[in-house]
């Protein structure tokens, strides 16, 4: 081959290399960025496959008119093929492929419960605000395919990893939550109506007090089962009998992911003031922490009350063996 000849022949090889090199912002060059700064591969379709025979699929969760239950699915492996399913279980998956999903309706909670008996795993994501800020990085469009492509640009870490306990658990609580959210607004509105009409409205009151202590029930039962640190903490706390507070530990003990202590902390907003400075904060746990301490403190807590018995349930929880 003469001179001339390989000179032509490097230049063609170049121009090939460059037609065919993922363009910027696209998914090919996101992917191959997020691989690199973790270290690991930079090919899309072994970041897709963690090992032989195990995907990970990426699933984003809507609202639809279409569907009875008023969410649908679509999930992607690739980025580029998408398909849409009304449930959890409709998704070919098999065990030991990772599923990742932004949001688990409580709607879907039998469904995910069903994946993860097949032995698949199940992610969702900890904090949606990521969503946004990722988007307007990648300069992505709000619609269905972009937040998939979004959700497959975002770090592993940042995913949470479902248990069965825990979704079995959370959607009791939920049910809680709803039972107190309407004793809440009869209370009040009980005292803006006059005597007449105050005799209407307590016998709901009544009704949901109720139901109430029969849900708390139902959860530290379920709670003290499936957690070994429910019934210690509930016998050190000195709160047995109690159904109320034992139903806020059952939510303080399930929901955080007890990390560290200064995690911890932070997920229930007792940090130093700093508006310069950004944390999270699980404001429904916050108040459930509140609601044990004055059940064991009485009223007039303070931070510090609220601090001493989140340390006593930490301490307690770090005893427990990895889940």
């Amino acid at each position: 081959m003469s001179r001339l000849e390989n000179m032509l022949y490097v230049k063609a090889v170049k121009e090939k290399s460059v037609a065919n090199a993922p363009a910027p912002g696209s998914l090919e060059d996101v992917s191959l960025a997020v691989g690199a700064a973790d270290g690991g591969c930079t090919s899309v379709g072994k970041a897709q496959a963690p090992g032989k025979g195990i995907r990970k699929l990426y699933a984003d969760v809507h609202r639809s008119s279409k569907n009875a239950d008023g969410y649908r699915i679509a999930y992607t492996t690739d980025g580029v093929a998408f398909k849409h399913v009304d449930d959890f279980t409709d998704i070919p998956v098999n065990a030991g492929d990772k599923l990742l999903v932004d949001v688990l309706p409580l709607h879907h909670t039998d469904g995910v419960i069903e994946l993860l008996r097949r032995g698949v795993e199940v992610y969702y994501l900890r904090r949606l605000t990521l969503i946004k800020k990722k988007r307007e990085e990648l300069k992505l469009p709000k619609t269905t395919r972009g937040d998939i492509k979004v959700l497959m640009s975002i770090e592993h870490k940042w995913f949470r990893r479902v248990t069965e306990d825990f979704l079995v658990m959370r959607r009791m609580i939920a049910a809680y939550r709803t039972l107190l959210r309407i004793h809440q607004q009869l209370t009040s509105k009980l005292k803006a109506v006059s005597d007449a009409e105050r005799h209407t409205i307590k016998p709901a009151i009544k009704a949901v007090e109720e139901q109430m202590d029969e849900m708390a029930k139902k959860i530290a039962e379920e709670a003290g089962r499936r957690y070994p640190a429910y019934n210690r903490l509930v016998e050190k706390l000195g709160i047995d009998g109690n159904t109320s507070a034992m139903e806020a530990l059952a939510e303080i003990l399930i929901l955080p992911e007890w990390m560290s202590w200064r995690r911890t902390k932070n997920y229930f907003g007792m940090w130093k003031r700093d508006r310069k400075t950004y944390h999270h904060r699980s404001k429904t746990t916050r108040q459930a922490l509140e609601r044990l301490t004055m059940a064991i403190k009485g009223y007039g807590i303070r931070g510090r009350d609220l601090k001493e018995v989140l340390k006593t349930i930490w301490l307690t929880r770090k005893t427990d063996p990895p889940a």
